[in-house]
């Protein structure tokens, strides 16, 4: 007995609804190496606060500021939104990192729409690259201790 199935495959679209708190602020955790980054963004003026002093103050180099900015630009919202977050952990690169990621997901949260933009720019995927450890035999993780013939 021959059974026939039909091609109709259960489209199950997975609809993203916009998640806010009672503050209307959308909130996200980013991560990059040992920095955690918590990020709370709201529509505003374009404010980047960063453990409590402006990004000016807290990234001295053009580079990491560049970096924390470069969700909005993708998605074409620079200046629209303010942005809260409070970092620790690792150093300024990783901070920024994790601030980039943290940024991504809250702006993909508020604005669901721009899930496609930003996941095509590859800001929504966190960077696995860690730090390897140290092995035992070794001066580093891959560096060997210097080798005395005599």
């Amino acid at each position: 007995m021959i059974v026939e199935q039909s091609n109709e495959q259960s489209t199950v679209s997975k609809e993203r609804v916009q998640q806010l708190d009672s503050k209307g602020r959308s909130y996200a955790t980013g991560k990059r190496k040992n920095a955690i980054a918590r990020v709370w963004i709201k529509p505003g003026s374009g404010k980047i606060n960063v453990n409590g002093r402006p990004q000016e103050q807290y990234f001295a180099r053009d580079a990491l500021r560049a970096r924390i900015g470069q969700p909005f630009v993708a998605a074409s919202r620079e200046g629209q939104y303010d942005v809260l977050c409070t970092v620790v952990g690792g150093g300024l690169s990783g901070q920024a990192g994790a601030i980039r990621h943290g940024i991504s997901k809250a702006l993909e949260l508020y604005e669901p729409e721009l899930h496609a933009i930003l996941k095509q720019h590859g800001l929504l995927t966190r960077d696995p690259r860690v730090v390897e450890r140290k092995m035992y035999g070794h001066y580093k993780s891959r560096r060997r201790f210097q080798f005395s013939k005599r």
